[in-house]
């Protein structure tokens, strides 16, 4: 299984990486420039989440590594990698339907509350990423 050591780090296909679930104790990180955005991420064992320009982006419970991530208005895909099962929050558009895929499988559609979350679950074998997309309908 891999930690982002460094907490968040862009990569070369313009997506970035961030998350370390195996820490004891919070570390955050701020001022992340990407893509002409600022992110700050808090991470540790029993949480990890990411803003983007102050806003709400991702959460999960207990804390993940995330790989690959890459938001647009259309869809937001990942790798997701932990020690146990995770519930993840993305903030997405508000009362919008949205298609689920979790490790290549159908897990159906999902609409967002008034605020634009949209809560799933994901089950997780502690050994290997699982791929999430989540497609605006």
């Amino acid at each position: 299984m891999s930690v982002i050591s460094e907490l968040i780090r862009s990569e070369s296909d313009g997506t970035i990486s961030f998350g370390d679930y195996s820490l004891d104790t919070k570390a955050k990180l701020d001022n992340f420039k990407h893509a002409g955005d600022l992110y700050k991420v808090k991470t540790y064992q029993e949480i990890t989440k990411l803003e983007r320009n102050g806003m709400f982006v991702y959460e999960s419970v207990p804390g993940t590594a995330v790989m690959k991530f890459k938001a647009t208005d259309e869809e937001v895909s990942f790798q997701v990698e932990g020690p146990e099962d995770t519930q993840i929050t993305l903030e997405l558009e508000a009362g919008t339907e949205y298609d689920i895929m979790i490790d290549g499988t159908d897990a159906g559609t999902m609409k967002t509350n008034l605020g634009g979350k949209l809560s799933i679950s994901v089950e997780m074998d502690g050994n290997n990423a699982v791929a999430v997309t989540v497609t605006k309908k």
